[in-house]
């Protein structure tokens, strides 16, 4: 299974993901950051970029109410997960968090739900991986650790892949700081990669754990 990660810069238009899907081909998922698509005008194109293409696309997109919801499309062009995102306060995920795509069983969970993943999957469902769509990037060295952190005790929990990765621009409320963040940890808890502020590319094949840096 390939998947390419992208760290994008925030657009109204999907010109980025397209560029990614055209430099890089052939690849069996797209992972892209929380709330990448700005105008839910622009569902009917992406489903239609996942046919084209036959990529399943992971991200998020912006409401009417410019909420972020949750967005996993198969690559028949299905909205296989539509979801909101978890209120802070409530102790469990919104459901679906675990979905059954073209290419395995896919489970998600969105920017912040991160500090509720580790109990957030219940049972022994078999998972391949988990995406983590990030908004934008973190506002300190200590959410970026403290994320990390969480994305590796997630992992190990539930035996299985976990994926993050946020836009290359913007800070949390407008606070000043961003560090942008992509991440692949292992089912054991190990680091495929790490990035801190390198908001290059990457496509990881879950076959041989092996990662491409591709720059910018």
């Amino acid at each position: 299974m390939k998947i390419l990660v992208g760290q994008p810069k925030q657009e109204n238009s999907l010109n980025q993901l397209k560029e990614e899907l055209d430099t890089l081909p052939n690849v069996d998922i797209l992972l892209f950051p929380e709330g990448y698509l700005q105008d839910k005008d622009l569902l009917e194109e992406i489903s239609n970029l996942a046919v084209r293409t036959e990529t399943i696309i992971i991200t998020g997109y912006k409401d009417n109410q410019n909420k972020d919801r949750g967005l996993i499309i198969d690559n028949n062009g299905e909205k296989v997960l539509d979801r909101a995102k978890t209120p802070i306060h409530k102790n469990n995920l919104l459901e679906p968090i675990v979905v059954q795509t073209s290419k395995g069983t896919i489970g998600y969970i969105l920017c912040m739900e991160i500090l509720k993943g580790v109990e957030g999957f219940a049972g022994d469902c078999f998972i391949d991986f988990i995406a983590h769509p990030i908004g934008t990037g973190m506002f300190s060295e200590n959410q970026f650790n403290d994320w990390i952190d969480y994305a590796k005790k997630t992992a190990i929990k539930h035996n299985c892949y976990i994926i993050g990765t946020s836009h290359a621009d913007g800070s949390f409320r407008n606070c000043g700081i961003s560090i942008p963040i992509a991440y692949c940890i292992n089912k054991n808890g190990e680091a495929l990669f790490i990035s801190k502020s390198d908001t290059s590319t990457r496509l990881i094949d879950l076959e041989i754990n092996e990662v491409i840096k591709i720059g910018k």
